[in-house]
């Protein structure tokens, strides 16, 4: 199996590379952080060191560095993909870098323009381009795999306002991205899928909540949602229960979550337990209810 995650530096995109790298995918990790260079992200994660984890679970990870808003540099990497190995099975969609862009719940007059269009960019244009140039290869075979990943499923977002009008419009475009090309793929036998992860233990969020994946449950008091978070391996293997299902099509054009594909695929997260955080926001946290979070894991 032949993947490219792009935006694999860290959080979800990391994890679903690993656990390809674990079903013994060739894993190409992208993203703008090397050892040499960072992002605007300025953080320490690189494509180098996801890569060598994907080779340590048991697959072969390559890293390139990759500008996904740069056509030229995408169109490379896909010539180089298509030289390397003639095929693409698997388009993982995962391009952010939005987090210091966002203001929370400031109206579209008061929120920085230049950060919101460039938010937009970020989290659109890169799928777009990333697509343009990587599905002709992918639909040379039949049966290919499009994942994009976003925050929120589409029936979640679409009654919901999320954080502000960029960071909003990013999100449900996302979603719709996946049911373009749904369409777009059917003819080729292949699959597009919206997925979500829930409340993610990402580096950053551990780093916000000062603590580590062996102390998480130190947050829970500060933030009682993360009492059902859930580590970047769980979307990442939902990501390889899709690409190992052939039966996959009948999810194709559909927006889900990490913890409903665990539910249809009985994967587990890493401690053994199903997190659903947003069936937990809908039927307790927002309507004010109590619950035991462990019910939601």
């Amino acid at each position: 199996m032949i993947a490219l995650v792009a935006g694999a530096t860290r959080g979800t995109g990391r994890g679903i590379a690993v656990e390809l790298g674990a079903i013994g995918a060739t894993v190409y990790c992208t993203g703008r952080s090397t050892r040499a260079r960072r992002s605007e992200m300025n953080r320490p994660e690189t494509i180098e060191e996801t890569a060598g984890l994907v080779t340590e679970a048991g697959g072969t990870g390559i890293a390139v560095q990759v500008d996904h808003l740069d056509p030229a540099q995408v169109r490379a990497l896909v010539e180089r993909i298509d030289k390397e190995h003639g095929r693409l099975d698997v388009l993982v969609n995962d391009v952010w870098g939005g987090d210091a862009l966002f203001e929370w719940d400031t109206p579209v007059w008061e929120h920085d323009l230049d950060n919101g269009l460039r938010l937009l960019r970020l989290a659109i244009d890169t799928h777009l381009i990333t697509s343009h140039h990587a599905l002709p290869l992918l639909i040379r075979n039949p049966g290919g795999l499009v994942v994009e990943v976003t925050d929120g499923t589409t029936d979640y977002n679409a009654t919901r306002y999320r954080v502000s009008p960029f960071y909003d419009l990013a999100k449900v475009s996302v979603n719709r991205l996946a049911f373009g090309q749904a369409h777009d793929l059917h003819p080729h036998g292949g699959t597009a899928v919206a997925l979500t992860p829930g409340f993610l233990r990402s580096e950053a969020m551990l780093e916000n909540f000062g603590v580590t994946e062996e102390t998480w449950r130190d947050a829970v008091a500060q933030e009682p949602t993360f009492a059902v978070s859930e580590t970047p391996a769980y979307v990442g293997r939902a990501v390889a229960a899709l690409a190992t299902d052939p039966g996959r099509q009948r999810w194709s054009g559909r927006s889900v979550s990490s913890g409903e594909l665990a539910r249809e695929y009985g994967f587990t997260d890493v401690d053994g337990s199903r997190p659903d955080v947003w069936r937990y926001i809908t039927e307790v946290r927002e309507p004010g209810r109590t619950a035991d979070p462990d019910d939601y894991r």
